[in-house]
């Protein structure tokens, strides 16, 4: 924490989960829900409020701000980086916010459905966490900590830096996006107008979390197309593509290639929805994994077990759409060290053990990498996101405010006239 600031992360954060920014990935437009422009449009004003310069919200509902530099003297412009969709995965609308004040171990019930538990024993990082204020949602929704917590950092960053114009900093950029839930979060951004030289997510877990690394991953929507007669005169004339996407789902490795039978550097093959009729119907599949080549592997590996469905029901065929999400972002981040060496130089000196990470996922800071903006992912304190019993807690996203404070001034220090 930073001495002598009142932090606002925790009012903002409270404030910010409120709305309902849930992205849809069924979505033609841009941003995929409504609910992500009203909460950029409020942080845009916010940002008017606190006197900040250039504060944009653009036509794609991305959020641009400037924050001046206070030093007469050539530093690199740092770009901090947040999301302000929530994952599809699990009902964002109607978040009710809950603070459990100086958590003392103990389960943590969630009144609107008790059913609901979050305790030291399923979740040990609780164990490091007593003392602390805990954010939760009441049962029925996520909190979405994913990434509002990364908002209320940046946020109160920015705050923090109006009321002390008194420390050294170079110029800044703010960056919030919409859709990077469903991969779509730098689909717009425009890096010119951005004018950054390297940045940083605030997207991460546990307190000291600096992620370097990251999933490629591509998206792959199999459309199968069955033949449809009368149910009553179907005999050798039906082709129900029901049956044949149950087939193929059926086909998929039962113990490995499933985000539930991986971890650490394993990647996976993982449908995430199925929709349509006995005519035509459509799969979605998310594929990971560290490397292009594995990549493509597991896509070869779908293809052929689609091919193998549709080869059982004679008459059926299929149309395959591929779309590649992002990239491994530690190819770029390594020809620019000093990107991770500055994060990992504010954490120490804060007294915080660095756990230096790959990230079984992506952030903006993939694609924002790979397009020309080395960006790492720095905690914001998330925990067991995308689910009802997701938690964060006030102080680490205050500890995560002070690193990044931290950080500027390591900059600044470094950089000579």
């Amino acid at each position: 924490m930073l001495k002598g600031y009142a932090h606002t992360i925790e009012q903002r954060f409270l404030r910010y989960v409120q709305f309902d920014t849930q992205s849809n990935p069924a979505s033609d437009s841009f941003p995929s829900t409504v609910g992500q422009r009203h909460l950029a449009a409020v942080l845009a004003q916010e940002l008017r409020e606190m006197g900040l310069s250039d504060v944009e919200l653009d036509e794609w509902g991305y959020v641009y701000a400037t924050i001046e530099a206070t030093v007469n003297k050539p530093l690199p412009v740092i770009c901090f980086c947040a999301h302000v969709d929530t994952a599809p995965d699990c009902s964002g609308a109607g978040v009710k916010p809950l603070v459990h004040r100086n958590y003392q171990g103990g389960d943590i019930v969630l009144p609107d459905d008790p059913t609901q538990v979050i305790n030291e024993k399923g979740h040990p990082y609780l164990r490091d966490k007593h003392g602390h204020d805990i954010i939760t949602a009441s049962g029925n929704t996520l909190l979405g900590a994913d990434d509002k917590a990364g908002i209320a950092i940046i946020m109160d960053l920015a705050q923090y830096l109006v009321n002390h114009p008194e420390f050294p900093h170079g110029k800044i950029r703010i960056l919030f996006t919409p859709d990077e839930e469903i991969g779509k979060g730098t689909q717009h951004v425009d890096l010119k107008k951005l004018g950054a030289d390297f940045g940083y997510t605030l997207d991460g877990g546990d307190l000291g979390s600096l992620e370097d690394e990251s999933f490629c991953a591509d998206e792959i929507n199999v459309v199968i197309s069955g033949v449809i007669v009368h149910p009553g005169y179907a005999k050798d004339k039906m082709v129900n593509a029901l049956k044949i996407a149950a087939s193929l789902l059926q086909s998929l490795p039962a113990q490995s290639l499933s985000p539930e039978t991986t971890c650490g550097r394993e990647g996976f093959i993982h449908p995430i929805s199925v929709s349509g009729l006995a005519e035509a119907c459509s799969l979605y599949f998310l594929l990971r994994d560290f490397t292009v080549d594995g990549l493509h592997q597991k896509e070869a590996l779908l293809k052929e077990l689609t091919q193998a469905a549709i080869e059982r029901f004679p008459g059926a065929h299929y149309e395959w759409i591929k779309k590649e999400q992002y990239r491994n972002m530690k190819e770029v981040l390594d020809q620019h060290p000093h990107v991770v060496a500055l994060a990992k130089e504010a954490m120490a000196q804060l007294g915080i053990t660095v756990k230096q990470e790959s990230i079984r996922g992506g952030t903006d800071g993939s694609r924002l990498s790979v397009m020309g903006l080395p960006c790492a992912n720095i905690f914001a304190g998330q925990q067991l996101i995308h689910s009802r019993r997701e938690f964060v807690s006030v102080q680490d996203m205050q500890m995560a405010v002070a690193v990044l404070v931290r950080l500027l001034g390591i900059c600044e220090q470094q950089t000579k006239l």
